[in-house]
């Protein structure tokens, strides 16, 4: 088995696991991206589309995990196998998109927010007494990138003067370009821009908006600082995977060594913090039960400021993250013009590698 197969079949479970599992950890009250009041949180329509959506993601993966073996088996074509995983996504979001619509049907056919009240909860101590960023999880980023940096500038007169900048997925070198410090270094510059840019997203998250449960105020905030508080760890760590896949891959090329689990050199860490990230924060994505009274007020119908239950759109909204309503973690806003500053750094980023790489 190749290192392409290993890891494609690997995000391929790793896609299906996480789609089943999502309907059951998220809120209950944003069924599918859906804003429902308490009383409707298991309403026989929800029910109906989790159990639909569920067989149509599982049938899905079964479909493209054996399409993609078969065309890999007859083409040989490896670029095929992580197309599969790109096609399951979609097929993914395809799935989510008519649960969320047939939610919001039955939602307003039958008036569920009708006679409920309404209400906001603000946790004003997260701009009075904030939570401390946690600079020593940024630590190992940055000492794995001093340490690449190091061995590049000791080893750079004895590098070969031709550099493999590309390999295939059975490891063979398939793109060569001459020495230089745009190409020696190109990793490194990988290393640099994701370091600031996921630290610089980890700073935004901490000053993000909470969605504080007005039902349950008090437990809700704890709860939040808490997730807040692992989400961007389990950021950071991520970070520091990735540099260190930046790392292995940046000695296999400078010392032009050829070997078959190449690719496993950059996929393995990250995948493997990529997991943990995702269990750290599918434990602890729902508040727990503290026992506090029941306010008796609900979240507001904001339905109108997510289109298709995903995409944050909210230009009254200041801040610039907000927690997902399906899914992990935080997504941007992108009423907030400094989400397209954000989104312009990566893809100046991603342009950055594509010069250092391929026009050396």
């Amino acid at each position: 088995m190749t290192a392409t197969i290993f890891l494609t079949s690997g995000l391929l479970t790793l896609v299906v696991v996480l789609a089943l599992v999502l309907p059951s950890i998220n809120s209950p009250t944003v069924p599918f991206g859906v804003r429902v009041p308490a009383r409707h949180a298991h309403d026989p329509a929800v029910l109906r589309q989790t159990r639909i959506y569920r067989r149509r993601v599982l049938s899905g993966g079964i479909v493209v995990t054996g399409a993609g073996a078969a065309v890999y088996g007859v083409t040989g074509e490896t670029f095929l196998l992580p197309l599969s995983v790109l096609v399951l996504v979609g097929i993914w979001y395809g799935c989510f998109f008519v649960a969320n619509n047939e939610i919001r049907a039955a939602k307003a056919a039958e008036r569920w927010f009708e006679g409920v009240h309404q209400g906001i909860a603000v946790d004003t101590g997260l701009r009075t007494d904030p939570p401390r960023f946690p600079w020593l999880w940024l630590a190992p980023a940055l000492i794995i990138t001093i340490i690449t940096v190091v061995i590049g500038v000791i080893s750079y007169p004895s590098m070969p003067e031709i550099l493999a900048v590309h390999s295939g997925a059975k490891g063979v070198p398939d793109r060569m370009a001459a020495k230089s410090v745009g190409t020696a270094f190109s990793l490194v510059f990988v290393q640099l821009g994701m370091t600031a840019l996921l630290a610089g997203i980890a700073a935004a998250i901490y000053r993000s908006r909470p969605d504080i449960d007005p039902a349950h105020p008090v437990g809700s905030s704890r709860w939040y600082r808490q997730y807040m508080s692992l989400g961007v760890k389990a950021l950071l760590g991520l970070v520091a995977m990735i540099d260190l896949g930046m790392l292995g891959s940046s000695l296999l090329m400078w010392t032009g060594t050829v070997t078959s689990w190449a690719p496993l050199v950059v996929a393995l860490p990250i995948l493997a913090a990529v997991v943990a990230a995702l269990v750290v924060l599918a434990r602890n994505n729902r508040e727990h039960d503290v026992g506090e009274k029941d306010t008796g007020l609900t979240h507001r119908d904001d339905d109108k400021h997510w289109r298709g239950g995903l995409f944050y759109i909210n230009r009254e909204d200041p801040t610039l993250m907000v927690p997902r309503r399906f899914g992990l973690g935080w997504t941007l806003n992108f009423g907030n013009p400094s989400s397209a500053m954000l989104l312009a750094g990566v893809l100046a980023l991603i342009s950055l590698v594509i010069i250092l790489r391929f026009d050396s």
